[in-house]
């Protein structure tokens, strides 16, 4: 965790436009890397890169999240990541479990690491800070303390034995903004969920947003500015860039596209996975070719009903 810290203390991220392609900025990305997803389940997820991710090729990844959603699943059955490190794995709510991550799991073709949700959020905290742990009640007591790479302590103040969560550095980090400016500061509308913990812990960051606002924007509300240049490699924009996911004030979750996907996996399986990946991916130069194929009258009517939700 030192070595970790001091890399992140030697990087220097200067004020310069870090505005780039999908294909460029992914490619920080290296086979074996351990990458770590912003948002939650299916908001606020970074879709466009991770498919970029997907069109990369990239293998032997460990990759994580707070709450995974169907994108674990296209990362494990291709092969991109062989760990997944998570609290929870399902499609969405309301269209049952993951098959595919099931599948791969209990059949010794891929690995994964629970911890809880509020675990895994200490460990990036841990990192975000500069600490190598941080100790916590949460796992006490279950089975998933025995089973990851934790440890107890006794507090000296109480004598209370805590468990003793590691301090987690990604070595790349995917976050999805509302908006951003050409050097990397950026505002989350909504709910930021583990987002700013996780990029101050990872090595290098990614950032993919709806709109690239003039920096005077963002200094007209200093305070919604959570991710700051420094912080920042990458800069990528991406229109509906969580999409089929929802993404707060943007867009609404396509429920039609989620359960298309899983008729296809509960017919298919992997192989229904693959034939997504094929089909949605890898069939397109980048992520706006695959926003082609779902139309714009589609991607309007869930941008309608987002902002039916919105204050007025």
């Amino acid at each position: 965790m030192t070595s970790a810290r001091a890399e992140l203390e030697a990087h220097r991220r200067p004020v310069a436009d870090k505005v780039t392609s999908a294909t460029e900025a992914v490619a920080l990305v290296r086979d074996g890397d351990h990458v770590s997803i912003g948002g939650t389940n299916y908001s606020r997820t970074p879709m466009a890169l991770v498919f970029e991710l997907l069109r990369q090729r990239r293998t032997g990844l460990t990759v994580s999240r707070p709450l995974s959603c169907f994108e674990a699943e296209l990362l494990l059955a291709t092969g991109t990541a062989d760990t997944l490190m998570t609290s929870w794995v399902g499609v969405g709510h309301g269209w049952g479990l993951a098959r595919v991550v099931r599948h791969q799991v209990e059949h010794g073709l891929a690995r994964f690491e629970e911890w809880s949700h509020l675990a895994l959020g200490m460990r990036y905290r841990a990192a975000a800070m500069g600490l190598p742990f941080l100790p916590t009640y949460t796992m006490l007591g279950s089975d998933l303390a025995r089973r990851v790479d934790a440890r107890t302590v006794t507090c000296p103040f109480t004598g209370e034995e805590l468990l003793a969560v590691p301090a987690l550095h990604p070595d790349v980090a995917f976050v999805h903004v509302q908006r951003a400016d050409r050097f990397g500061n950026a505002q989350i509308d909504g709910y930021p969920f583990m987002d700013v913990d996780m990029v101050h812990a990872a090595r290098r960051v990614v950032l993919s947003a709806e709109e690239i606002v003039e920096p005077e924007q963002l200094r007209a509300r200093p305070s919604e500015t959570v991710i700051p240049h420094f912080a920042v490699d990458a800069v990528v924009h991406q229109p509906y860039g969580c999409y089929p996911h929802e993404c707060y004030g943007g867009y609404e979750v396509d429920a039609a596209h989620f359960t298309e996907y899983m008729n296809h996996v509960r017919d298919q399986g992997v192989p229904g996975a693959l034939r997504y990946v094929d089909a949605n991916i890898r069939a397109h130069a980048d992520f706006t070719g695959f926003l082609a194929t779902i139309g714009g009258d589609r991607l309007a009517e869930q941008r309608r009903r987002a902002l039916e939700l919105m204050p007025r």
